[in-house]
């Protein structure tokens, strides 16, 4: 299982680009940030920085969406960045969060998320592809490399679109159970698709806290549990909550909902997440000591995960980053196979 992480944008960039030093430093494979161009600085920029002051690291966003950018715009971007430092970038892309909606706008139809998902890959691998009635194509760019797209989603027909058209499943949360549910769904929507299941690589990201003091770390990671409920809020206004659209753990504790400040999203300590209940904290981030955490990376490893990525928004960045480095990327693959 590889091991990633996840970085917000905020200023300076500096500090963006060390932390990304030091994850290359301690064998984490990629380096993710948030792409939400008002709320944080303008990662693509921070990229360049990033892929030129490390040697293995991929980089990417999680998640860009196909209407704050053009499509040719993102694939242009991703093409210069392997053409200047090698195959170092993967697209994690969605329907469009925190980017869309601190604008005033409605995240994108799925029907134009997968068509650009087919347009973005297209082009980054140097092929040509019919863009608004045009065969469009980069004519300074030969595509050397199997570019690929990881697509977000959680409800059922955002599930279907990846597994028929992505390369892989960004599930943002590390909840054993809605990991298993949600797996299935992308995989037998690619069996359909006649795709092979098994090709679509498997991205859980959650916030992970080392530490001892749980009601701490709760505090610092439940802003994420507020953040997972923008998007079922949505799910279940569109499907029902009755847990056959979506699992019952998801649709029951947003119930006591009642709005999201997007210029408080993702921040440790917000103020409008206090409906998120402990235990959706637990189980949807992964706290405690290092020992936890390999027990719960052993159990996502289990279900077919090949990456999960660390969300890096609490108050103990350092450390855990530290503990992940030294104790935890080392072990945990040992780890997983002895338990097996």
């Amino acid at each position: 299982m590889d091991i990633g992480i996840v970085l917000q944008t905020d200023p300076p960039a500096r500090q963006v680009i060390e932390y990304a030093k030091r994850a290359d430093a301690f064998g984490f494979s990629h380096v993710w940030t948030f792409d939400s161009h008002v709320l944080w600085q303008e990662p693509y920029v921070i990229y360049s920085q990033i892929l030129g002051q490390t040697e293995r690291v991929m980089v990417g966003p999680m998640v860009t969406n196909p209407g704050t950018r053009d499509w040719t715009v993102t694939a242009s971007l991703f093409a210069t960045l392997d053409e200047m430092f090698g195959p170092r970038t993967v697209c994690g892309i969605g329907r469009g969060d925190s980017a869309r909606r601190v604008q005033g706008e409605k995240p994108i139809g799925l029907a134009e998320v997968s068509r650009s998902i087919e347009v973005i890959r297209a082009l980054v691998r140097g092929e040509e592809i019919e863009v608004n009635g045009q065969l469009l194509g980069l004519p300074w760019w030969n595509g050397a490399r199997n570019f690929e797209v990881w697509m977000a989603a959680y409800g059922p027909k955002a599930l279907q679109v990846c597994g028929s058209v992505a390369d892989g499943f960004i599930l943002q949360l590390a909840d054993v159970d809605v990991t298993k549910w949600m797996i299935a769904h992308v995989r037998d929507a690619a069996a359909a698709a006649g795709r092979d299941p098994a090709s679509i690589t498997i991205c859980v990201a959650a916030p992970a806290y080392v530490g001892d003091d749980h009601e701490h770390m709760r505090a610092q990671c439940r802003w994420f549990g507020g953040m997972v409920g923008n998007h079922v809020a949505e799910i279940v206004g569109r499907y029902g909550g009755d847990g056959s659209s979506v699992p019952q753990a998801l649709t029951d504790y947003i119930k006591g909902r009642e709005g999201y400040d997007y210029n408080q999203h993702g921040q440790a300590g917000n103020t409008h997440t206090q409906f998120v209940p402990d235990e959706i904290v637990e189980r949807f981030c992964i706290l405690g000591p290092v020992s936890e955490h390999l027990r719960r990376l052993a159990e996502l490893r289990k279900l077919g995960v090949d990456q999960f990525a660390v969300y890096l928004q609490h108050d103990n960045k350092d450390a855990t980053l530290l503990a992940y480095g030294e104790h935890i990327i080392p072990n945990v693959n040992e780890h997983a196979l002895a338990k097996s």
